[in-house]
């Protein structure tokens, strides 16, 4: 029998150059064949040991080379051959039993459940921090999709080098690749690495990425047209400070589209608009207005205005970006421009659930409250 050309996407790939080659048999009287080729196991890899162990079998349960009631290889065996402890292999196939395709024997071994179903799907979500309004479009996102899919969640800190390394680590591992993406270097190569998933495996979040082809499905903010929308209609609070100061950080992962909103609105209204990419070194005078970013920014804003004897929201007005419950009750209320985290993780959700590929504009509003 041939190697068996493994294409299911839950399988591994990635592996050390120069690993050899080994097969699964099955234990089944009528089929001593080897039923899928399983590579070394990459001990660099940070997919874990026994997930990629998993992987591999439920690669040969999609492609019918396990058949129903086939008994696996032992713990020992498999212990022996992929070079890694009892434990790996028993939590490999504890795995598979919880999601029900493997059934454990007392004292005879493991057995493919006689199932009609195939394995269940499985997504990756690449969020690229850890923040507030990150974990409301998680949690949403979760709770949508509810036991209907396994959900794997991997941050890259907004490094590109990681976020391309998960990438081509995880290649053909999951049914769909949820991918939000914010670098600190904004002219990085993303729509290359992209570019390298199935399009109808792909639903970027958040951020468009220009040029992209195929018919992916996406949950996008406007970064431009929102900022500029949401300043229109604070215009006439504005009116009462002298400048308008965007604090955008020179090392951010902000997509830039955000400045040119602002210059575009400042410019129109006939405002001075400036860009501040240090609060910290910031002299406060009265009669400025700043628009924050990041919640650094805003706590160091914060910070200096207690030090001072300016107003906020009367000599010095605050608008900060993105909402988060926090700034309900700081100062009495920051005034906030924000997506709609909630409907942006419920909407990926949808797409995914309905097998939608649309490219879809996330809904952004304005929140007026005391601080500006």
């Amino acid at each position: 029998m041939a190697p068996v050309k493994i294409t299911y996407p839950f399988v591994i790939i990635t592996h050390l150059s120069g690993t050899c080659s080994r097969y699964l048999y099955s234990k089944s009287k009528s089929n001593s064949k080897p039923m899928v080729q399983l590579q070394s196991i990459n001990h660099n890899s940070r997919i874990p040991k026994y997930l990629q162990i998993a992987n591999y079998l439920v690669a040969g349960i999609k492609n019918d080379t396990i058949p129903n009631g086939d008994k696996l290889p032992s713990i020992n065996y498999l212990s022996s051959n992929c070079n890694v402890s009892r434990d790996t292999v028993e939590k490999a196939y504890r795995e598979l039993i919880n999601e029900g395709l493997v059934e454990a024997v007392h004292g005879k071994g493991f057995f493919i459940k006689n199932i009609g179903h195939k394995p269940c799907q499985r997504i990756l979500l690449l969020f690229n921090k850890l923040s507030a309004h990150k974990k409301t479009i998680y949690d949403e996102f979760v709770r949508k999709i509810g036991n209907r899919a396994r959900i794997d969640f991997q941050i890259y800190n907004n490094d590109f080098g990681h976020f391309k390394h998960i990438l081509e680590e995880t290649k053909d591992l999951y049914n769909y690749y949820v991918i939000i993406p914010h670098f600190y270097t904004p002219f990085c190569d993303a729509k290359s690495v992209l570019s390298k998933i199935p399009p109808e495996k792909l639903l970027l979040l958040d951020k468009r990425i220009q040029g992209m082809p195929g018919n992916f499905a996406s949950v996008y903010q406007d970064f431009e047209e929102n900022i500029y929308q949401a300043l229109n209609q604070a215009t006439e609070l504005l009116r009462k400070y002298d400048t308008l100061k965007l604090v955008f950080p020179s090392y951010s992962y902000q997509p830039r589209e955000i400045i040119k909103g602002f210059q575009r609105f400042a410019i129109e209204q006939g405002f001075t608009g400036r860009l501040v990419s240090d609060v910290a070194k910031e002299t406060l005078t009265n009669g400025q207005a700043y628009i924050t970013m990041m919640e650094d920014d805003l706590v160091g804003l914060v910070k200096k205005i207690r030090q001072s004897n300016f107003k906020v929201g009367k000599d010095i007005g605050i608008l900060s970006y993105n909402e988060n419950p926090l700034k309900e009750v700081l100062l009495d209320g920051i005034t906030v421009m924000s997506t709609d985290f909630v409907r942006l993780g419920a909407t990926a959700a949808d797409l995914i659930l309905n097998r939608t590929h649309k490219q879809v504009k996330n809904p952004f509003e304005l929140i007026v409250r005391k601080s500006l």
